[in-house]
């Protein structure tokens, strides 16, 4: 199971004094983020895409392309890449460009986007949500397997044989499918036997298992092998010397930023007993002390059907950069080894 972080590059401000980090210092922080997650052995870093205030991951590729630069292992990706928005040929050039620079190291999560401010910005309709991203997929896998490429399509010119430069050094580019509840989502993804990755911020996992057997069926009827039919979890999840400390330090931020969503989706104020109850054996939320935290990883491993990757989503609570980077390195040195021991005794036996 490969072991990460994704981060939006939130600039969102402390709620307990108001105070916002300038987008300047956030950047930094972020890259500091992903040489450290580096360092201490973590397998992956995602950098999201958002067209807000509260966010400086507009442009992820350029993000993860400086980080590039300043680490050696680590896999670098999207968390998500909204296709629907963007021109897929520019999508592989600059994803193409990244795995250059990183030595092949680049990976694309294709996705529609849970906030929707990229169609407008961008002059998409919202009422073509579905056909936009079906289409730019299709696009983009064909890119993938053809230098020269012809295609028609309705959302953009059609190509009709030129070639769509560089390529990048892995053959083929890592493309995943990032998904949320929509079973449509999981059964293409399946069918078309490109690896998943769910993303989990409330409730239970174990709701999600009819949706991942789903994904795998629809991968097996259309004949791909099971290893190709990759499972990840886009997860909240935050790290401390303690359960209670991780507990105290993450909240107040966790409560502000979905209290803050919930007033444009129409969900009530998140409270303290919501919380607790998340982060209890069988929630969503991956937040407490090494111990608690490994063996929820292996709780979800097991009522998913087995994991291939897991991404701890910690930027959605306005917390010091050295809270920030503690938590990265407990999940390198101490949570990473906990559960790549445990798994490894297991599929022994």
């Amino acid at each position: 199971m490969q072991i990460g972080v994704d981060s939006f590059g939130a600039v969102i401000s402390d709620p307990a004094t108001g105070i916002s980090l300038s987008a300047v210092q956030r950047m930094q922080n972020l890259v500091e983020e992903i040489v450290l997650a580096d360092q201490v052995g973590l397998d992956v870093f995602g950098i999201g895409e958002h067209h807000r205030s509260e966010f400086v991951d507009s442009a992820p590729v350029v993000i993860l392309a400086a980080a590039a630069t300043r680490t050696k292992d680590i896999r670098l990706t999207s968390a998500v890449t909204v296709l629907s928005a963007a021109d897929p040929v520019r999508v592989f050039q600059e994803f193409a460009t990244l795995d250059l620079i990183s030595h092949g190291r680049a990976e694309i999560v294709a996705g529609r986007g849970s906030s929707v401010e990229a169609y407008p910005l961008f002059g998409f309709d919202l009422d073509d949500y579905d056909s936009l991203f079906s289409e730019k997929l299709d696009l983009l896998l064909k890119i993938r397997e053809n230098t020269h490429v012809r295609w028609i399509g309705k959302h953009r010119p059609a190509l009709t044989g030129q070639a769509v430069y560089p390529r990048p050094l892995q053959n083929p580019l890592p493309i995943w499918i990032g998904v949320g509840g929509t079973p449509a989502s999981f059964v293409r993804a399946g069918t078309l036997g490109l690896p998943l990755m769910v993303a989990i911020i409330g409730g239970e996992p174990k709701r999600f298992r009819p949706l991942i057997d789903l994904y795998r069926e629809a991968g097996r009827r259309a004949g791909h092998r099971p290893e190709r039919l990759i499972v990840g979890l886009h997860a909240i999840g935050f790290l401390g010397d303690t359960a209670e400390q991780a507990a105290e330090d993450f909240y107040p931020g966790y409560a502000h930023t979905f209290t803050e969503i919930g007033k444009e989706r129409g969900w009530p104020p998140t409270t303290r007993t919501q919380f607790d109850a998340l982060r209890g054996p069988t929630g969503a939320l991956l937040i407490g002390d090494a111990e608690i935290v490994a063996q929820k990883i292996l709780y979800v491993n097991e009522v998913l059907g087995g994991l291939g990757r897991i991404t701890f989503q910690m930027g959605v609570s306005a917390l010091p950069h050295e809270k920030m980077l503690r938590s990265i390195e407990l999940l390198g040195t101490r949570v990473a080894p906990l559960v790549r021991k445990r798994l490894a005794a297991v599929s022994s036996h």
